[in-house]
C-alpha cells in the first residue's frame, strides 16, 4: 500500500483546510485509515480515524472542528480542518490499516507526510 498525502500549506488561525490521503497498491484490505500529526519538539499523536465501517474517532482537540471521510470510489481519505489554531501545526501523516497475518494483529502503513502551518 503507498500513501499520498497533500493539501498541506500556510493558513491564518480561524483559517480552513483540506488535507487528502490517495491509497494505491494492494489496497482492497484496507479496513481503516486515519490522519497522525507531530508538531515540533512533540511525540506523534493521533487526530481521526475511521474504519470499513463508518466509525469515526477524533482526539479532543479537533472534535468540533475537523472532519474525517472517505470516497472509496476514488480511494481517498479528506481531513476537513476548519477554525485553525496555532497549536495545530505539524506535520500531518495519512495512515491505512489492514488486518495481519497472524490474527488480531494489524499493518499499518504511513504516508510521507505534508506541513501545516497556522500562522498570521
Amino acid at each position: 500500500v503507498q500513501l499520498q498525502a497533500s493539501g498541506g500549506g500556510l493558513v491564518q488561525p480561524g483559517g480552513s483546510l483540506r488535507l487528502s490521503c490517495v491509497a494505491s497498491g494492494s489496497i482492497s484490505a484496507i479496513n481503516a485509515m486515519g490522519w497522525y500529526r507531530q508538531a515540533p519538539g512533540k511525540m506523534r499523536e493521533l487526530v481521526a480515524a475511521t474504519t470499513n465501517g463508518g466509525g469515526t474517532n477524533y482526539a479532543d482537540s479537533v472534535k468540533g472542528r475537523f472532519t474525517i471521510s472517505r470516497d472509496n470510489a476514488k480511494n481517498t481519505a479528506y481531513l476537513q480542518m476548519s477554525t485553525l489554531k496555532l497549536e495545530d501545526t505539524a506535520v500531518y501523516y495519512c495512515t491505512a490499516d489492514q488486518p495481519g497475518k497472524v490474527a488480531g494483529t494489524r499493518l499499518r502503513y504511513w504516508g510521507q507526510g505534508t506541513l501545516v502551518t497556522v500562522s498570521s
